[in-house]
């Protein structure tokens, strides 16, 4: 059984900053600033689609910072860590421009070189489970 992580609260604060920084990225219309948060060997899912490494996502993603507006935004909303410390998981809400909850999060962080980096994410829409 592994130790506890000794410092949990400050660690999950230090995703919680770190998930919300990158967010704000997106917000700031900052794509050099969104890539410094993602892995090399990341992958992020487009659909069903696997985007794998940072040069890849970071090309796919360009369409989302081509607008003076940001088309989505995210926030975490629960961040959970490994007892070693290394790994964390965040999920949170993602809205559309006016505030809407749109779809919903799910990022991997791996802690490498005295930072935290995303290395899965992956979105889902939520659907209207009434409409026909």
């Amino acid at each position: 059984m592994s130790q506890p992580l000794p410092n949990y609260e400050e660690t999950r604060n230090q995703v919680l900053e770190t998930e919300t920084a990158f967010a704000k990225t997106m917000a700031d219309r900052d794509q050099l600033a969104f890539s410094t948060f993602i892995a090399d060997d990341a992958i992020f899912y487009a659909g069903d689609e696997a985007l794998r490494g940072r040069q890849e996502i970071v090309a796919s993603w360009s369409r989302y910072f081509a607008d003076p507006d940001a088309p989505f935004s995210w926030e975490p909303k629960t961040v959970e860590i490994l007892d070693s410390g290394r790994l964390a998981h965040s999920v949170g809400p993602v809205r559309d421009p006016s505030g809407n909850v749109v779809g919903e999060f799910a990022s991997l962080w791996r802690y490498e070189n005295g930072a935290w980096k995303i290395i899965f994410d992956r979105g889902s829409a939520i659907c209207d489970c009434s409409a026909p």
